[in-house]
């Protein structure tokens, strides 16, 4: 069964880039929100969501069937990934 896997990301950010390209090369489907890009409402409701995941609010922030990452570390996606 495929991971459920959401990444919160800033679309300048160069680890939120990295990050997303790892998971492309691992295979996995990932839902992602650039949070600089949205206005108003959604933006603030979004940047809420992600305090409640990551109070530092830094990017990326994954979350890997329900484990939260705050930035990008290859070890821990493979271990979140259930991968050796």
């Amino acid at each position: 069964m495929a991971p459920e896997i959401k990444v919160y990301a800033l679309s300048t950010c160069v680890h939120c880039k990295n990050a997303k390209a790892y998971l492309d090369q691992c295979g996995v489907k990932y839902d992602c929100v650039h949070v600089d890009q949205l206005t108003g409402d959604e933006r603030k409701a979004m940047i809420e969501e992600v305090k409640k995941l990551n109070p530092s609010v830094s990017f990326p922030t994954l979350v890997i069937d329900g484990k939260t990452l705050v930035g990008f570390d290859k070890a821990k996606v493979d271990e979140a990934l259930g991968k050796k």
